[in-house]
């Protein structure tokens, strides 16, 4: 399915991403609760919004809201779907589950009174208790209609509906009105633990009844909603860069405070100046932007700087400080510029630069309108390795590869400048502030450039640099047989730890060759050189004297100095690997090709890219970086397996069990020799990890389910094939006037509790309650 540059998607979808990170942030109204407030999770930044209670918030007014793209369809459930369909989708349809900040999904009971599992055996059986005020707009109730028609038209059965993908609901035996009134019951041919993930969003039957209606007037037709807010006139222009959700007033929940919510396509190289004209209310930045309006909040003469700002009061001082002695040149340049120029000259320039002055001060003060909200984004990036290209091939290479990162430290280059708390990801499958996340990544063993060389040289790689020796007494080959016999015992099931069964092995501590080996093997080479010259001698002479044993004197002083000629050709080799740092086997160099997107937006990845290079290095292992298109980023080069290594992100999910399976799955290969993927870009896995997937995807037992999920993450880990980096912050630009919205995270926006902050005192009396940024 094609890519798209977002970070989150629809249930029906789940799609690599290209993502940019490593933005600064200042905040808003009130500072996150941290650790008072468990909804921030344990890092304190899971979420950053300006919550406040509904009293709080004004009817009325409009809000604009940045996306990447206009929407190109209406309907989530289609592959060309972007993050505006599921915002449009958020706001209009039902959504009989939401997510916590912790990403944990809670009953919706705008639409539900209740939803739980009430048989198991012989089939497992679902029983809905629909809210009886739950309607379409059009005043028809909510009922297993619905849900029977969306199940057809999402299950896989019928090849005339175009729908992304059928997980969960190809699980499905049959859906049916429950034995009374307002119930829905749902029976599966299959266990399917994560059954929360289904029917979210619910589109009425007007739009799954048929196939024509679901893969052609749903993509520009949405006559009926069941939301907050409804599109207004009920239709998508293709052709408008905007799209207008308005107050939905057959809205059964509570009111929306919003008149109306305008979708706005906004590139995200023009969110500064659209912010600074103030045609944005909401909208996901960078760092240069957030820059801006950081700058344009300090006092102009003061060092201060908000609270949680990324800078300190010195930092701000100084760049103060800077930006007055910038502006004092550049006024000295125009005024030299003037005098030259004569006093008619002159008289322009001050009126230039009065109108700059007045330019720059009505940006600020726009600018000042707004404020930075921060959390960490629901995606994460990660270091591909492709397990089919060359040195690659090797397990323990790409463990190495692994051990070579120090992952703590590309997340800080990241965290630090956007203010986020410093934290590297140990999972493929939950977020670090999620419910059930696990740091796995033990199971890739220790990461030291020592245990990493220590592989290498193990798997036949020779040269690269000098490690530093442990002191240990333990050479390279024991040190790498003593990893391996580990990893084999841990395989076995013979170690202990979640680490050791999914096959870590004990940190190698030492690389196959340094400067003392190099130095050794000149001097072998020296001395076998002495002895060929001593051989030649003495067959020179016994040759000259015609002596008996001249001939063999004669073969012996050959050997001798092919000997000598073997070593120092040997020599040449290790010299030469390690003038150039890299490591070598058989002649051939190890060196690796690294794919970054080219593209806008792209440049914290790249830069990461290059931080991981420098690591890699280290151990002797070259990487050549090559910058593409973003479009040919994925289509050209990770679905082709044209790449060594390759960074891009995956968003969150809250059910990794459905929606991770195919980037894990083990690839299958096709009768003409190429390979089936599915998402699998890295092309590594296992029939275990396989096995354990269709294992939690049906274990109905919530416990039992995570420890599967737990033992899938570190055999992914062991496996090498993906490396969890961090997760990219999410930052958000809002104005001060708004409240509810913000940097969401994993959680769920509430719509209708979104707007404009009341003022102190209005016609319906004073607000007391301060504004707070958890619940």
């Amino acid at each position: 399915m094609p890519p798209v540059p977002a970070i989150a998607s629809a249930p029906g979808r789940r799609t690599a991403t290209v993502l940019a990170a490593g933005l600064l942030v200042a905040p808003f109204l009130a500072g996150c609760g941290g650790e008072e407030d468990p909804s921030e999770g344990k890092s304190g930044s899971a979420r950053d919004v300006s919550v406040a209670e509904r009293e709080q918030v004004r009817f009325g007014g409009t809000l604009r809201w940045a996306v990447d793209a206009a929407p190109v369809t209406l309907n989530a459930y289609q592959d060309d779907a972007n993050a505006a369909t599921d915002r449009i989708a958020g706001a209009t349809l039902p959504a009989l589950f939401t997510l916590d900040s912790r990403g944990r999904p809670q009953l919706n009971t705008d639409y539900l009174e209740s939803a739980e599992v009430t048989e198991r055996e012989p089939q497992q059986v679902v029983v809905y208790r629909l809210n009886p005020k739950a309607r379409w707009s059009d005043g028809t109730r909510l009922s297993a209609a619905d849900f029977a028609a969306q199940w057809h038209a999402l299950g896989g059965g019928d090849g005339g509906y175009w729908a992304a993908r059928a997980a969960g609901y190809d699980r499905i035996h049959k859906v049916e009105p429950g034995e009374e009134e307002g119930r829905v019951k749902v029976t599966f041919a299959r266990p399917y633990a994560d059954w929360r993930s289904l029917f979210t969003p619910l589109y009425p039957r007007s739009v799954t009844g048929e196939p024509k209606a679901f893969n052609t007037t749903s993509r520009t037709k949405l006559p009926v909603s069941a939301g907050p807010f409804a599109v207004q006139g009920g239709t998508l222009d293709p052709a408008s860069d905007s799209v207008t959700l308005e107050r939905n007033t057959a809205w059964w929940g509570e009111r929306a405070k919003l008149d109306s919510l305008v979708l706005k396509a906004v590139p995200p190289a023009e969110r500064g100046d659209a912010l600074a004209a103030g045609e944005l209310d909401v909208a996901e930045i960078r760092q240069p932007v957030a820059d801006r309006i950081a700058k344009a909040s300090r006092p102009r003469k003061a060092g201060a700087q908000e609270h949680g700002a990324a800078s300190d009061d010195a930092k701000a001082a100084e760049e103060d400080e800077k930006d007055e002695k910038d502006e004092k040149d550049e006024k000295a340049e125009k005024d030299q510029q003037a005098e030259k120029d004569g006093s008619g000259g002159a008289d322009e320039k001050k009126k230039e630069e009065a109108g700059e002055k007045a330019e720059a001060a009505a940006e600020r003060e726009r600018l000042r309108r707004y404020t930075v909200r921060r959390a960490y984004a629901p995606s994460y990036v990660q270091l591909a390795l492709n397990g089919t290209s060359g040195p690659l091939q090797d397990e323990r290479v790409r463990r190495a590869v692994a051990q070579a990162l120090d992952r703590e430290a590309l997340a800080r280059a990241v965290h630090r400048p956007a203010g986020l708390p410093v934290r590297a990801l140990g999972s493929h499958l939950r977020m670090y502030d999620q419910a059930g996340y696990h740091d796995n990544s033990a199971a890739v063993g220790e990461a030291t450039t020592a245990s990493a060389s220590g592989l290498l040289a193990e798997a036949g790689w020779k040269g690269g640099p000098a490690v530093p020796s442990t002191g240990d007494g333990i050479d390279a080959a024991e040190a790498a047989t003593a990893g391996q016999a580990d990893a084999d015992a841990a395989k076995n099931g013979t170690g202990d730890g979640e680490a050791r069964r999914a096959g870590a092995a004990r940190p190698v501590r030492a690389p196959a060759f340094t400067g003392v080996a190099s130095s050794s093997e000149r001097g072998r080479a020296a001395v076998l050189r002495q002895a060929a010259h001593a051989d030649a001698r003495a067959a020179k002479a016994a040759k000259k004297k015609g002596g008996k044993d001249a001939k063999e004197l004669a073969e012996a002083a050959e050997a001798s100095l092919a000997a000598a000629t073997e070593a120092f050709d040997a020599l040449d080799t290790l010299l030469h690997a390690e003038a150039n740092l890299l490591r070598l086997k058989e002649g051939r160099e190890l060196e690796l090709r690294m794919v970054l997107p080219a593209g806008d937006g792209s440049e914290q990845v790249r830069r990461t890219g290059e931080r991981i290079v420098a690591m890699l290095q280290r151990v002797g292992v070259g990487v050549e970086v090559t910058r593409v298109p973003d479009g040919a980023f994925f289509q050209d080069h990770l679905a082709s397996g044209d790449f060594d290594l390759a960074l891009y992100g995956w968003p969150a999910t809250a059910y990794p069990a459905t929606d991770t399976r195919s980037i894990f799955a083990k690839p299958i290969a096709s009768p003409d020799g190429s390979l089936l993927i599915e998402q699998n870009f890295t092309r590594v896995g296992t029939d275990q990890v396989d096995q354990l997937f269709e294992q939690a995807v049906t274990e109905l037992d919530g416990e039992e389910r995570e420890e599967l999920i737990r033992r899938i993450d570190a055999r992914v880990w062991a496996a090498a094939g993906s490396i969890p980096l961090f997760q990219p912050p999410q930052l958000v630009a809002v104005a001060r006037s708004l409240g509810n919205v913000g940097a969401f995270g994993l959680e769920t926006p509430r719509y209708q509790d979104i707007g404009h902050a009341r003022p102190a005192r209005s016609e319906e009396g004073p607000s007391t309650a301060p504004a707070r940024s958890g619940p």
